[in-house]
């Protein structure tokens, strides 16, 4: 008898082990249940599953009853690891445990698997992330690197998108990991609900830092918000550094490490990703043709965004909004 009973939707197995965070599993339910069609119908199903059902000692004072074994993992489309505070065989040796090696023998070929925090051990112990890029919580970087020498871990960023292999950072990186799954599937519109619905932000970059390393400006007016206030309401416009830097009264230099430190990208970069942002939400939202979004987002010319689109996501203009506007008719 299957887990899941809603035909139809996407299945969302979470696979849960001792000394869980409660946060990283409210999150999956809580966003991915919140992603809607146009019709208002759920677009996923969430079910959380165990190495053995029954109770899952958490890291705090509570414990979760937890209702299915292993076996929901054979029926998901997607499988999400969080993270666990009880030490086990992937964080302590790098290796699956036999319950471990016979959950993710369940797991079809081409399901798409993701992991919040630590959870990344477990995918790279399974051999998942070798040569592929992916992150985990920053503190546990040398040890990730200690014990899985073959992946290309990048400790900084916020999560790494690998294709069928997605790894996130600390705790709240779950929350933008699953956000860009949901937008990944169905478009900057979707994910907008579902980030408005739950009071967070609706799109932080995986290229983003993991933490600022200089949380307290030095000094009233040493943060680079109001430039990048200023510049969101002017994508349109050929932005120079100078113009950027003069809104904070700060010289180029000083304004592109300040920013590197609060963002985590260089000034330009974080320009090219806002105006992709637009040209994607105005090719998920609207009929302008190609041209035109192209110069509403900033790119000038329909061939420069193709060349940025291309770089980022692989699809032309087109491509994106018949894959878009397509799945939001069928819903």
């Amino acid at each position: 008898m299957s887990v899941f009973v809603h035909p139809g939707r996407h299945r969302v197995a979470v696979l849960v082990r001792h000394g869980l965070l409660p946060f990283e599993l409210g999150i999956a339910h809580r966003l991915f249940g919140r992603a809607l069609s146009a019709a208002g119908e759920p677009l996923y199903e969430v079910v959380t599953c165990a190495l053995v059902p029954g109770e899952v000692r958490t890291d705090s004072d509570v414990t979760m009853n937890v209702a299915y074994g292993p076996e929901a993992l054979a029926e998901a489309d997607t499988v999400l690891v969080p993270a666990a505070n009880e030490p086990d065989a992937p964080q302590a040796e790098g290796k699956l445990d036999a319950p471990l090696t016979g959950a993710f023998a369940r797991i079809r070929p081409g399901t798409r698997i993701a992991s919040i925090c630590t959870g990344a051990f477990v995918l790279a112990a399974a051999g998942l992330l070798d040569g592929r890029r992916a992150t985990t919580h920053w503190q546990e970087a040398d040890r990730f690197r200690e014990l899985f020498p073959a992946v290309a871990l990048d400790p900084d960023v916020l999560y790494a998108d690998e294709g069928e292999v997605l790894t996130s950072a600390g705790d709240a990186a779950g929350i933008d990991l699953i956000l860009h799954i949901i937008r990944r599937d169905h478009g900057a519109a979707v994910a907008g609900e579902v980030a408005r619905g739950s009071v967070v932000a609706p799109h932080r970059d995986g290229g983003q830092a993991q933490f600022i390393r200089r949380p307290v400006p030095e000094r009233r007016g040493g943060s680079t918000g109001a430039a990048r206030a200023w510049a969101l309401t002017r994508l349109d416009r050929p932005l120079t550094l100078r113009e950027l830097a003069e809104r904070e009264s700060m010289s180029v230099r000083t304004f592109s490490r300040r920013f590197r430190d609060e963002v985590g990208m260089t000034p330009v970069q974080w320009l090219t990703q806002r105006r992709l942002e637009r040209a994607r939400q105005l090719l998920e939202e609207s009929d302008l043709p190609v041209d035109r979004i192209a110069a509403d987002a900033g790119f000038g010319t329909a061939a420069s965004l193709r060349q940025h689109l291309h770089t980022a996501l692989g699809v032309s203009p087109s491509a994106y909004r018949a894959t878009f506007r397509g799945s939001a008719a069928h819903h």
